[in-house]
């Protein structure tokens, strides 16, 4: 399988760092693969990171598998958690607090800094950034003592960096968390739709992931729901998209021989997005495919087996030990056992 789901990478300073999702998912990421994209760039970072003779076969070939690399394989796998994490009660997976997991990365990006300087130059957050993106949602969580000891060990780093500012907000962060439980909303689930006056067709579909922002929707199959009702003012597209997390600017798109026929923007109500639009030229015979999300021809699509191959390696991840899962996991399983 190709699509970027099934990759976790690093983009470096000159280079992208890869890791099979198996193994990293797995707690043994066991290799990595190092690519470069501008050698010149790559190079001051380079041999720190995988030494001298590796780093000249990685300049003749442009790339170089090696050993994982412990900071980078966090790393990776948190980058990957922020983006194609499948969260959905319906399958059992809990979602992932997003400040844990940016609080995560800013300890994961420093380490990273430490044992290969320059190599995040330009990367898409600086620990400073993540930190304060993090800071106001964790302050209350299940973890506290873990959450505890990642603002300290980012307040000694901010320290080093000379970072006073920072520093002492890590510190006092620190000071201050405190046990509890940050709410989620529930994904509501899927119904059967049923047939009423005046509809002419109705179907289901699945949201794919790469269409949609993360974290907003339930990632379980056939959570959509579509019916076309013929009335005498106007024939109209319905559609439900069950399994809401978060609000989002939703759209979906009916298209008829790959052709776009309606767009129907999608409101956030009770656990689920819901919508409506008129559809010309409707009849009884009527076949429509439906995509939620955005269109652009450029989107790498999922397709329901990357999906199902994604949710099963997660799964897994519950028998692993607690030191093997992110701090986002623990937090959510500590979350759902207080549930009970």
């Amino acid at each position: 399988m190709t699509h970027p789901v099934h990759h976790p990478v690093v983009a470096a300073d000159g280079g992208l760092v890869r890791f099979a999702l198996a193994g990293l998912l797995a707690g043994a990421p066991g290799s990595m693969r190092v690519e470069l994209t501008d050698a010149a760039a790559a190079e001051p970072w380079l041999t720190r990171l995988v030494g001298a003779e590796r780093a000249l076969e990685a300049l003749a070939a442009g790339q170089v598998d090696v050993p994982a690399r412990p900071e980078l394989a966090t790393l990776a796998l948190l980058l990957w958690g922020r983006r194609w994490w499948p969260a959905s009660p319906v399958l059992g997976v809990p979602p992932l607090d997003p400040a844990l997991l940016d609080l995560e990365a800013a300890v994961a990006t420093a380490a990273v800094e430490t044992v290969a300087e320059g190599l995040l130059d330009g990367f898409e957050a600086t620990p400073a950034e993540l930190f304060d993106a993090a800071a106001e949602g964790v302050v209350t969580t299940a973890v506290a003592e873990e959450v505890r000891e990642l603002c300290l060990r980012l307040s000694a780093w901010f320290d080093d960096q000379d970072d006073v500012v920072r520093a002492e907000a890590a510190a006092a962060l620190a000071a201050a968390v405190t046990p509890g439980q940050r709410a989620y909303a529930l994904a509501a689930g899927t119904e059967t739709p049923v047939a009423g006056p005046g509809v002419v067709a109705q179907g289901r579909a699945s949201v794919d992931w790469a269409r949609v922002p993360p974290g907003v929707l339930d990632a379980a199959e056939d959570t959509v729901t579509w019916r076309i009702v013929a009335a005498p003012a106007a024939t109209r597209l319905e559609v439900e998209v069950a399994g809401a997390f978060a609000d989002a600017a939703l759209t979906a798109f009916a298209t008829r021989d790959g052709e776009v026929v309606a767009e129907v923007p999608l409101g956030l109500g009770a656990g689920r997005f819901t919508g409506a639009a008129d559809l010309a030229g409707a009849g009884a015979d009527v076949h429509i495919g439906l995509v939620v999300g955005v269109t652009a021809g450029s989107v790498h699509e999922t397709t329901p087996e990357d999906r199902a191959a994604v949710v099963a390696l997660v799964r897994a991840r519950e028998t692993l030990p607690p030191e093997a899962r992110t701090l986002a996991e623990r937090a959510a399983a500590a979350s759902a056992e207080e549930e009970f």
